[in-house]
């Protein structure tokens, strides 16, 4: 009798659960969306869902490291390279808008994202892989503390502060209408001042 042979995977398939999973979660919250209904928005069977994510705590797993990835790709994009406050603010400049213009443009990424950030069910492996996504970022951080441009702060303490404001200014953004102030260019201008070694410091 002949060995049934395992389809293979198609990562169209695995991408239509992974957005379909992004529409429902946000609608429904992460935890009262039932896998059939992700299965349903993505046009396959549950069972199909399954041989792509053997739980719905991988597939949340997963979804987790797809939106860190995608921001963090967004971010680095770009993104200045080099020495001088001039540099440096520039670079900080293009993370602080990038993340605001991304969550102001994604509300359903970004809300997803949120609820996952704060969920007990996302894994220590998972969040420290949405961090290394971050590294780069990490390393230009810690090059201006070590040449007295930025302020000595520990890494995530500096992402929770610039997180925290540019998640206040995405609605602003988003709602802005024609003549406007630049929300994302002001909001900015205060993280800024905020991690910027003073001037005459000694630093």
């Amino acid at each position: 009798m002949p060995i049934a042979m395992a389809r293979p995977r198609s990562e169209d398939k695995r991408n239509a659960i992974l957005q379909a999973a992004i529409a429902e979660f946000a609608a429904r919250g992460v935890w009262h969306t039932p896998t059939s209904a992700i299965s349903k928005a993505a046009g396959v069977a549950e069972g199909t869902l399954f041989t792509y994510f053997a739980s719905k705590d991988e597939l949340v797993n997963a979804l987790y490291r797809q939106l860190k990835g995608e921001l963090a790709e967004r971010m680095l994009a770009g993104h200045p390279a080099g020495e001088g406050v001039a540099t440096v603010k520039a670079g900080f400049g293009h993370v602080f808008k990038t993340y605001v213009h991304w969550g102001a443009a994604n509300p359903a990424r970004f809300k997803v994202m949120t609820q996952l950030k704060h969920s007990d069910r996302v894994t220590a492996e998972s969040r420290a892989a949405g961090m290394a996504a971050f590294g780069p970022l990490g390393d230009a951080a810690q090059q201006a503390i070590a040449q007295g441009v930025l302020r000595p702060l520990p890494f995530d303490f500096l992402c929770a502060l610039l997180g925290g404001m540019a998640e206040a200014t995405m609605g602003f953004v988003a709602t802005a209408k024609p003549g406007d102030p630049d929300h994302a260019e002001a909001a900015f201008e205060v993280f800024w001042r905020g991690i910027v070694m003073p001037a005459g410091s000694g630093a």
